[in-house]
């Protein structure tokens, strides 16, 4: 449907270019620890050096 090409379209712009950095500026391509909890952990660290190699170019 119509709806959803928009949703997807707008994900283009919104979600995949953060993805792209972290897997090929921060080669960040699998996690290191195992469970959700650390997983979710590790991936927040990984967001955290994303934004602040960003803020840092600015």
């Amino acid at each position: 449907t119509a709806r959803v090409k928009d949703a997807y379209r707008r994900r283009k712009h919104i979600v995949e270019p953060p993805n792209g950095w972290i897997k090929s500026v921060l080669g960040f391509r699998q996690f290191s620890l195992r469970s959700f909890a650390k997983a979710r952990c590790e991936w927040k660290l990984v967001c955290m050096a994303l934004n602040l190699r960003r803020m840092a170019y600015l």
